[in-house]
């Protein structure tokens, strides 16, 4: 399924992408389609994404809880936008990654877990694909090359599993990334759409998983994420991500990711920004 990218000829290590002392330091990828955590984590509290993801322990089984039901022991997990979920990493090494709703759908993630069952609306493995990630996160040179890696990985999983999208939200979801306020409200958006506002929200949460507002408010925090990884202060990338202020972030990264931001984001590789999240906010 996946086939080993290639480096860069003379790519140049990043001196801070490890800790001689701690290890290799967290990776946060964002691309237009995608997005990827990979790093040590602990107990997150119940939480649900706005987008599909994948989950896999690099080097040992996590606990997950779906929904409330039984804590299960796993290596690998796809859970769906909008299913509650809770893991416990144990500060172990765990990759997360996201998949936006124009690039695919549940359905691309789920040949990524072997060994899988169904467990409260969710899939979980006692494995599945772990290396290319676990490369990502040990390499110091990976920024170079992690969305190719990407690539690679999802390509045989998306083959024949196309999610296609109603034509109106794909549009809403398109045009999100560069609309400014105005643009990105529901009133804006259902007319473009050619629908009420009611309806054009039914439809998102029916297609998307989550409703429109929740699905903004995590393209933001795609937004303030980028900004960080890029160097910038927790406060800056939160205003121009569209936030408030550094604890409107806060609070609204909390109960996206089920933990504050710092754990992943304060000791984080630095990585260029992502022309696909260069776009700027006014704060509401």
């Amino acid at each position: 399924m996946y086939e080993r990218v290639a480096r860069c000829a003379g790519a140049r290590a990043d001196p801070s992408a490890s800790d001689p002392a701690a290890g290799p330091l967290p990776v946060w990828h964002l691309d237009a389609g995608r997005s990827l955590f990979a790093g040590p984590l602990g107990y997150n509290a119940p939480h649900a994404h706005s987008v599909p993801v994948y989950l896999a322990g690099l080097y040992a089984p996590f606990r997950l809880r779906i929904a409330g039901g039984a804590w299960r022991p796993c290596r690998t997990a796809v859970i769906p936008a909008g299913r509650a979920y809770e893991f416990d990493a144990a500060d172990e090494p765990l990759a997360v990654l996201y998949l936006e709703p124009d690039e695919a759908g549940v359905h691309a993630l789920a040949p990524l877990v072997a060994g899988s069952e169904e467990c409260d609306g969710a899939l979980i493995g006692g494995k599945g694909e772990i290396a290319p990630i676990r490369e990502i996160y040990e390499a110091r040179d990976s920024a170079g090359w992690t969305s190719a890696a990407i690539d690679s990985l999802l390509t045989f999983a998306k083959t024949g599993r196309e999610h296609a999208l109603d034509p109106r939200i794909a549009c809403a979801v398109a045009s999100l990334a560069s609309a400014s306020e105005d643009e990105a409200g529901v009133m804006h958006m259902a007319g473009k759409a050619g629908l009420s506002p009611s309806r054009f929200q039914h439809l998102f949460t029916r297609e998307i998983g989550v409703p429109f507002r929740r699905f903004r408010t995590w393209q933001r925090l795609r937004t303030a994420i980028g900004w960080i990884v890029a160097g910038h202060s927790f406060t800056d990338a939160a205003h121009r991500a569209g936030f408030f202020d550094q604890a409107h972030f806060a609070r609204a990264f909390r109960q996206a990711f089920g933990a504050p931001p710092s754990p992943s984001l304060r000791r984080v590789r630095r990585a260029p920004l992502s022309p696909a999240l260069s776009g700027e906010a006014t704060p509401r």
